[in-house]
């Protein structure tokens, strides 16, 4: 393993949103590109079933809860599997292998003397499956759920984070871009610096609360809290000897859930001996037509609603240029209709139709670039790419794509091929030509995979030369 990538695995009482959609595009473009610079690549994506939201739903539902948990471990599955993504392991938290990582970590967090029994009473967010303060609440109620907190009060264990303060501004100060965007890490420093209080890591185990989830271990009324359960997964799905040698090089989150995997998370790891991930990168939220999504107002966009509409590859490419990584970022469809119209339809997918048009009634033509314009063009593009996506600057890397898109364009005009009657002249634009769509497809691989599969297929080499076919309209137009 030479990169290793994750995604948070995801509650599964409901299916799918754009905004799951997007965290998780992210993360498999930076998995494809990762591919292409030779690399191998694990990447991990699941859910997160030991929640209780979980058992409301499946009550919701009228289902037993392992049959929904099946049912809708298999939705998410199926979603990832439509929408392109490359996982090489999803996970899920009722597995037996995760089960028995998470009990070895309890047991280290026990060890090192950070756990410890006591009273809490405080307010709970059943949204976010934690304890919030009444100085976070706006009205009296969670300000993104909406929602009233219950006010509980029962007999947990404690995790010790107070004792990883200083550790843990050491270790920031130590590793200054270990989450990205830097806006992002400047909050979680100032969240740390104002002080750390112990966390409830588990919930009384009895009817209607906590009947679900994983035992404390030598103490079956307790249940593993489930944010001390689910983020073991990620050690789960590397195994513990592989954790301790190549630990996540990155995991990708939504703001949303930052303070866990950029404080708790790298403070249990410090508590259980074990290295700490190379960073944490968190994206913004997604609204729609500026409006945040909830249920109560029913604007939530389905994605793979999206993906049957407008294909695949042009909702990832939409995401990806759209949204500047680690902004909010909004979808509208007049967004979407512009973007796939303008890049996608009139930009990559007539460049392409135009020289492999000509290209194939050409016949047989020589392989790689032929002129040094085209190739300064190719190599730039190359430059940009790598630059922009070692910074998740998506929308960047995708602009410097579409740059030689234009270029080629260009090139198509100002030489106008159909009317060269000198055939080796007209044969090196056309090889030219063929050579940097090529370039352009290898480059746009990583966000969508599908067009450049096309594309790459189209091309197809015969000794030393290659033979165009002209494929089906890429993108067509949409009114």
């Amino acid at each position: 393993m030479d990169f290793y990538i994750t995604t948070p695995i995801y509650y599964v009482n409901d299916k799918p949103h754009i905004g799951h959609a997007y965290t998780t595009i992210v993360a498999d473009a930076l998995a494809r590109w990762r591919a292409t610079q030779g690399e191998h690549v694990t990447f991990s994506t699941g859910v997160d079933e030991n929640s209780q939201k979980t058992v409301d739903a499946a009550k919701k539902a009228g289902q037993e809860i392992g049959a929904y948990t099946d049912h809708m471990a298999e939705t998410w599955e199926a979603a990832w599997r439509t929408l392109g993504i490359s996982y090489t392991d999803f996970i899920r938290t009722t597995e037996e292998r995760h089960l028995e990582v998470v009990r070895d970590i309890w047991g280290r967090l026990e060890a090192a003397g950070d756990l410890y029994k006591g009273m809490y009473e405080g307010l709970y967010c059943k949204g976010h499956e934690v304890f919030i303060k009444e100085s976070d609440l706006v009205d009296g109620l969670c300000p993104e759920h909406k929602t009233a907190p219950e006010v509980v009060r029962e007999e947990n264990y404690f995790f010790k984070l107070s004792e990883y303060q200083e550790k843990l501004l050491e270790f920031y100060n130590a590793h200054e871009d270990f989450v990205v965007p830097a806006n992002r890490f400047k909050e979680v420093r100032a969240f740390v610096e104002q002080g750390l209080e112990d966390v409830s890591f588990s919930r009384e185990r009895k009817e209607g609360r906590a009947e679900w989830g994983i035992p404390v271990p030598n103490d079956p009324h307790q249940a593993i809290y489930v944010w001390a359960d689910a983020l073991v997964n990620y050690i789960t799905v590397a195994g513990l000897e592989g954790w301790e040698n190549h630990p996540a090089d990155v995991h990708t989150v939504g703001k949303d859930i930052l303070r866990f995997h950029a404080v708790i998370w790298p403070a249990m790891l410090m508590s259980a001996g074990l290295p700490l991930p190379g960073q944490v990168a968190a994206n913004g939220f997604l609204t729609v037509d500026g409006i945040k999504m909830s249920k109560s107002l029913g604007n939530g966009v389905d994605p793979l609603d999206l993906a049957a509409r407008y294909g695949v590859d042009a909702l990832r490419y939409f995401l990806l240029r759209e949204v500047q990584y680690g902004e909010d970022g909004d979808y509208s469809e007049l967004k979407m209709k512009e973007r796939y119209n303008a890049d996608l339809a009139n930009g990559l997918g007539n460049f392409a139709a135009r020289v492999l048009t000509l290209a194939e009634k050409e016949g047989k033509l020589p392989m790689g670039l032929q002129t040094k314009e085209s190739t300064q063009a190719f190599h730039a593009m190359g430059r940009t790419v790598r630059e922009k996506m070692s910074a998740y600057k998506f929308s960047e890397a995708l602009a410097a794509i579409w740059d030689a898109i234009a270029f080629g364009d260009r090139y198509v005009n100002d030489k106008k091929v159909w009317e060269i009657k000198d055939e080796a002249e007209r044969r090196e634009i056309l090889a030219d030509l063929v050579a940097l769509l090529e370039a352009i497809a290898a480059e746009v691989a990583p966000f969508m995979p599908e067009t450049a599969g096309k594309i790459k297929a189209a091309i197809v080499a015969d000794g030393d030369s290659i033979v165009a076919k002209k494929p089906d309209i890429l993108f067509p137009r949409i009114h």
